[in-house]
């Protein structure tokens, strides 16, 4: 008998080895099945994230008293940046190309659309808005169900137990079989709603955040610009004096020569026109330094001649003359207020799951499967010994209560409702930061208004000053030394007016970015 029952055994193992190889390929088979389901469900690397829920650059001018006259006014000031937003620029906009002299010809507008096509940071915000997503698309999976394949097959010891460790059965049996198992969550009493919401929001505020980034590009960009425009003319008042006091130190030289004026009235010619150089020596070094900056925030890795002009020739209008509505404005457009308040929604929604970690969970179980290699199936007949069917499959329900855990999940759930309070709390120190900072900058942009016409007629008197004095020294009414400080104060004139020119460019940009009109 027990020769017989070894050959069985032998016949047996040399079947169950065909079987589980035939078994196995039929399997491997079905895999790409759910293999194309997984990848379905991905999305593609260039769809866009959901707008509905985004934050928007501008939203309805009627939200706000008065935000129509404001927006009119900042969008005069600045009137070619809206649909920007965190897209690159349309096909149809033009940007500037490198003619054939090297010189780029480049308004501000353009300059603001080549930032938020070639800088990095915005391309950072980017990713990481659609990295957030996919966070996002891991929570929800939590929702759906699971399915999975399995094969298994084993050669053991026939009919012996384990007698240690942890197994669902002890009993070995050498057999091969293969089936499905289906996991679905049937509620976790909000657990689950609260893990998806909560990134929801933190996605939402990650878009907010990328928005926020491109507004901050799109002031530092206007900034470059105004400063390398600012240094250009600056260099053109350096070159002017330089081009004036020359031609002063030449009739000076000339009459000095004809003994007509003293050699000291030529050393404060020379004298003047040798700070003169040195201010243009200045102003060219800050010219290289400005435009190398502009290059730098534009993108451009290598050196770039640029040939700025304005957007319009016509002055700037005046600050809106109400700042209550430009803080209100902020404080409904400000993207970073926006990703602070997300966040903090998030904490608290955060909050709310790892409290419901102590409330039970249900889950539905399902498996089915066959086993045609078996111990009972020999000699080509089976004998349900131990197999008594060769398929199998059940369903059930499973729940889990939590008991005790150490406080674990007590301790959880309150960290994460602190977080959530230092998260609006955050908030609340953004909102006052911001309405201090629109209300400095409103000031800021109404003293640079002002500052803009004091310039202006102080330079036309110090040209008027200075041509009297000319005239009288050459009149021989007066000595080099009015001259000479007559030269300095037309000198300081234009140079204070160029100032003012365009820092109140840049207090409106300042002022823009602050109430969150840009881009």
């Amino acid at each position: 008998m027990k020769a017989d029952s070894c050959q069985k055994a032998i016949g047996m193992s040399r079947s169950n080895i065909f079987l589980i190889g035939v078994l196995s390929l039929f399997l491997f088979s079905m895999l790409p099945g759910p293999a194309l389901a997984q990848l379905a469900g991905q999305s593609k690397p260039g769809e866009s994230l959901p707008a509905a829920p985004d934050p928007q650059p501008a939203r309805a001018a009627s939200a706000v008293p008065g935000s129509r006259n404001v927006a009119a006014s900042l969008s005069a000031a600045f009137p070619a940046t809206q649909g920007a937003q965190m897209s690159q620029p349309d096909s149809g906009q033009t940007l500037p190309a490198q003619p054939l002299n090297g010189m780029m010809r480049l308004t501000r507008t353009q300059a603001e659309q080549l930032a938020m096509k070639n800088n990095p940071q915005i391309s950072v915000g980017k990713l990481l808005a659609l990295a957030q997503h996919q966070v996002y698309r891991e929570a929800k999976a939590a929702e759906l169900p699971t399915f999975n394949g399995e094969i298994t097959a084993a050669d053991a010891n026939e009919g012996s137990r384990i007698g240690a460790g942890s197994l669902t059965a002890s009993r070995l049996l050498e057999h091969a079989g293969g089936g499905v198992t289906l996991t679905q969550l049937l509620t976790d009493f909000g657990r689950t709603i609260n893990l998806v919401l909560s990134a929801k929001l933190q996605e939402k505020a990650q878009n907010a955040n990328a928005l926020a980034t491109t507004e901050d590009i799109v002031l530092a960009t206007d900034q470059a610009f105004y400063n390398a425009l600012q240094a250009q003319a600056l260099l053109k008042v350096a070159q002017q004096t330089v081009t004036t006091r020359g031609s002063v130190e030449h009739q000076v030289d000339e009459l000095t020569k004809s003994q007509l004026k003293s050699e000291l009235d030529l050393t404060f010619a020379q004298v003047n026109l040798s700070q003169a150089k040195l201010l243009q020596l200045d102003a060219e070094n800050n010219v290289e330094s400005t435009v190398a900056a502009l290059t730098a925030i534009l993108g451009f890795d290598q050196n770039m001649h640029f040939e700025l002009v304005e957007d319009e020739n016509q002055a700037p209008p005046p600050p809106p003359p109400d700042v209550d509505v430009l803080i209100n404005t902020a404080l409904q457009q400000r993207p970073d207020l926006q990703a602070f308040t997300y966040n903090a929604q998030a904490a608290e929604k955060f909050s709310h799951a790892q409290r419901d970690q102590l409330l039970p969970t249900i889950s539905a179980l399902g498996i089915a499967g066959a086993t045609p290699v078996r111990p009972d199936c020999f000699g080509g007949g089976c004998f349900p010994n131990y197999f008594i069917s060769p398929w199998y499959g059940a369903i059930g329900v499973n729940m889990e209560i939590p008991i005790f855990n150490g406080f674990l999940f007590s301790s959880e759930a309150s960290e994460a409702r602190y977080r959530a309070k230092a998260a609006g709390e955050n908030t609340r120190n953004l909102r006052d930061n911001i309405v201090r900072d629109v209300r400095t900058a409103w000031l800021a942009a109404t003293n640079a208004f002002q500052k803009v016409g004091v310039s202006a007629e102080l330079a036309k008197e110090a040209n008027l000053s200075l041509n009297l004095a000319h005239g009288r020294y050459q009149l021989g009414l007066s000595s080099i030394v009015e001259l000479s400080q007559a030269q300095l104060q037309q000198t300081d004139a234009a140079i204070a007016y160029v100032n003012a020119e365009y820092q109140y460019r840049l207090a409106l940009s300042t002022l823009n970015f602050e109430i969150g009109t840009q881009p």
